[in-house]
């Protein structure tokens, strides 16, 4: 019977979507019967059901919210409401009975197993048949590799299956990571050649995808020297990105990547490889990201931005605020790197949003982290009147940044003032055409490869922050050039559930979770204009190349948001879920959890 349930459980549908246009209004089926899919208008069909199964099952982590966006909360960049004591972000809830170890595991099976049906059950029949439907089974290739990606990043070595499975074939071993990263480098491969580098209809998977997932992979096989072949991938990685490199562009302004409007035009369209789709027309989808980011005037707070990420951002003269004179520790917004702005809101700044997605709904007002009051803007008579502070002093306060002693919120995904914070379509950026030039960056610093190419890529992502080119004190030097794109990812990337990998490919999991979180200054110090000191980043030379800041010299003038954080070398990987031994007893578990 346990079997018997297991065997239902793979078979179930699936995972996280990537698209709401035209084909995904239509009814979903779920053919799985051998020699259903024998004409090409049957896999669209499969396929559409595998798409529309990804959205309803995006949702496992957080009422309304695809688990993405909860990946960088189980980092040292940012935490969730509920983490203090901290939760599985610092690793306090992070062992094999843990709930969302278990739903990650199961979204990316049973989406495995969806698409497996799929291409298995098309073989027979797919040489016969048109170039869509071949394109068709492509799409689903690559959505099946992206599924092992996100399994062997989190658990390394899992259990692999390339066809549908019998109950006595589920019980098998896990396949070493290795051979599942170069079965995701070949298929993409593969998969590319029969698709477009833009998908005709936005949410598809299309050439550019492929080539970015076959760069993400490769990366990481690169960072942690899979199999001793970290220099091979790490070319994989470089190549795969510059096949990408030309094919696509970078939006004109980073702030349009994030807000409905800003999505609609064509240079966004563009740079947005894959998205997580939601939209008003036909079935309705929508998301309820911006309400969990934003202050409580309009929304609920309850996922943090960490002061360690807000440290991270350079000043507008290219320099880290502890190396530069722009940097005032009474106003840390000021001077810095457009993308703070775009991504993180701290006291004193002015804030905008909607609560209901009507005119009467628009809401700005001044975020404040001390006062019982604050200032807002009243649109019927254009003048700013005093109102209560809803993140002080309300009923709904308990939730808000300030009563959790967080110093930043969210901007991200959460200012819009168009359409409502609670029913938002605004698209979940997945990959970007910014995150593979990067990735480019990246693997030839890694390769010791310093030419002109390196330093394009990563001016065209500082170019478009309007941010200086990379320094002349950088040119030439490998261990400046990696803190760089480092510090690049972090800040270009944020939210977008990329550094909870990189923590990982970077071996700083231990750095970023060995202090307390720290927030707002203390009121009794002076709050914010009490503040004269710098943090430190050159504790040890590995925090100086990863930016990550200490506050020990001045941690009594702050508030702790997240007490109690720590690392253990075994939260690199996550533990196999125990359901899954115990339905499984041919795996074995991760190193330091136990069974």
């Amino acid at each position: 019977m346990m079997r018997m349930k297991k065997f239902l459980l793979l078979t179930a549908l699936a995972g996280l979507c990537m698209s709401c246009e035209d084909f995904l209004d239509k009814e979903p089926y779920d053919y799985t019967s051998a020699g259903f899919y024998k004409t090409e208008e049957a896999i669209e069909l499969g396929l559409t059901g595998v798409y529309y199964n990804m959205y309803l099952d995006s949702y496992n982590f957080g009422y309304m919210v695809p688990n993405y966006v909860f990946l960088d909360q189980f980092t040292g960049m940012a935490f969730e409401r509920n983490d203090a004591p901290p939760t599985i972000g610092a690793g306090g809830g992070l062992d094999q009975n843990n709930s969302r170890v278990l739903q990650w595991w199961r979204t990316w099976y049973t989406f495995i197993a969806r698409t497996n049906a799929l291409i298995y059950g098309s073989k027979d029949y797919i040489d016969g048949l048109s170039d869509k439907a071949r394109q068709y089974i492509a799409e689903a290739r690559v959505l099946r590799a992206f599924s092992y990606y996100h399994l062997i990043s989190t658990y390394g070595d899992v259990p692999f299956f390339d066809a549908p499975v019998t109950v006595e074939q589920y019980q098998t071993p896990r396949t070493s990571k290795v051979t599942i990263l170069d079965f995701i480098l070949s298929e993409t491969a593969a998969a590319a050649k029969y698709l477009e580098w833009t998908a005709p209809v936005r949410g598809r998977i299309d050439k550019a995808a492929a080539y970015g997932l076959r760069a993400r992979a490769a990366l990481l096989g690169g960072s942690l020297n899979y199999g001793g072949k970290g220099a091979d991938y790490f070319r994989i990685a470089a190549a795969s990105a510059d096949t990408v490199m030309g094919r696509r562009m970078l939006a004109n302004r980073y702030e349009d990547l994030f807000t409905t409007t800003g999505q609609a035009k064509t240079d966004v369209r563009s740079e947005l490889i894959i998205e997580v789709m939601y939209s008003l027309d036909g079935t309705r989808r929508t998301h309820l990201v911006g309400f969990g980011n934003a202050s409580r005037f309009y929304g609920q707070t309850l996922r943090h931005p960490s002061t360690l990420l807000a440290d991270a951002y350079e000043c507008i003269d290219g320099k880290r605020i502890d190396e530069s004179p722009f940097y005032d520790p009474k106003h840390p917004q000021r001077n810095r790197d457009p993308r703070f702005r775009a991504t993180l809101q701290m006291h004193g700044d002015t804030c905008t949003g909607n609560a209901t997605g009507e005119e009467d709904g628009k809401i700005k007002f001044i975020l404040n982290a001390y006062d019982d009051n604050t200032l807002q803007y009243d649109y019927s008579t254009n003048t700013w009147k005093t109102v209560t502070n809803m993140d002080v002093n309300s009923t709904a306060a308990w939730t808000s940044f300030t009563i959790m002693g967080a110093g930043y919120i969210w901007a991200k995904m959460a200012t819009d003032s168009v359409e409502s914070v609670q029913a938002s379509t605004i698209h979940y950026p997945v990959m970007r055409y910014a995150e593979l030039l990067l990735t480019y960056a990246e693997a030839k610093i890694e390769l010791g490869e310093l030419d002109q190419s390196v330093y394009n890529a990563i001016n065209d992502v500082r170019r478009r922050a309007g941010m200086p080119d990379v320094s002349a004190d950088r040119i030439g030097n490998v261990d400046k050039m990696r803190q760089l794109v480092r510090r690049e990812r972090k800040v270009e990337l944020a939210l977008e559930g990329l550094h909870f990998v990189d923590m990982r490919r970077w071996e700083i999991g231990d750095l970023e979770n060995e202090q307390d979180s720290y927030g707002i200054p203390l009121k009794e110090f002076g709050g914010y204009e009490g503040m004269t000191e710098k943090p430190n980043f050159k504790k040890t030379a590995k925090h100086d190349l990863n930016d990550i800041a200490n506050y020990e010299a001045y941690k009594n003038k702050l508030r702790v948001a997240v007490p109690g954080r720590f690392w253990d070398a075994k939260f690199e990987l996550w533990p196999i879920p125990q359901q899954e031994i115990f339905l499984n007893p041919a795996l074995e578990q991760n190193p330091g959890y136990s069974n």
